[in-house]
């Protein structure tokens, strides 16, 4: 038996009754932590002819991205969500929703991170754009390594190269 509840779209816990046994951990239903930690997404989709509901579990490891896109209602409420992006559109899947844009950048972000894929943002025509964070056409964040790789270690520098070599001693 499960004991407390969990608010959906929040990772707060609340606790009803006596307390979690020791060593409890809370995650989401739909996360199934084995011994091989494989994370699935279950996608629910209606059969056009049978009208039956297939469950899909899609493991998170096939999704290629994570898109923000915002929409404005004919009342003129704005609305934004963030869906996981499949290769297979029918598979792409919804993870957040709020009404305004006060906290969908930070969600955004942050399942981009946990889940380590890149991200992109839906154009009003329903295109994705690679997320970057650029200025004046400059990386933010990007560093480049400091040592030459294999190929390039044995070429020497422009200042290297005007100098003459030592004369060796006997």
């Amino acid at each position: 038996m499960v004991r407390g509840a969990s608010i959906i779209g929040s990772p707060v816990a609340l606790q009803m009754g006596n307390p979690f046994p020791p060593g409890t951990s809370l995650f989401a239903a739909n996360d199934n932590r084995s011994s091989r930690e494989v994370m699935t997404v279950t996608v629910r989709r209606v059969l056009d002819k049978s009208g039956l509901v297939v469950k899909v579990k899609v493991p998170v490891g096939e999704y290629t991205g994570v898109a923000v896109a915002t929409s404005i209602s004919e009342e003129g409420e704005l609305s934004s969500a963030i869906e996981l992006i499949h290769p297979n559109p029918e598979l792409n899947y919804r993870v957040y929703e709020e009404k305004g844009n006060t906290n969908v950048v930070a969600e955004w972000q942050n399942w981009g991170k946990k889940l380590r894929l890149p991200l992109y943002i839906r154009a009003g025509d329903g295109n994705l754009i690679a997320y970057s964070q650029q200025v004046d056409g400059l990386m933010v964040g990007s560093q480049s390594g400091r040592r030459m790789l294999g190929p390039d270690v044995d070429r020497r520098t422009r200042f290297a190269r005007r100098r003459k070599p030592g004369e060796q001693r006997a």
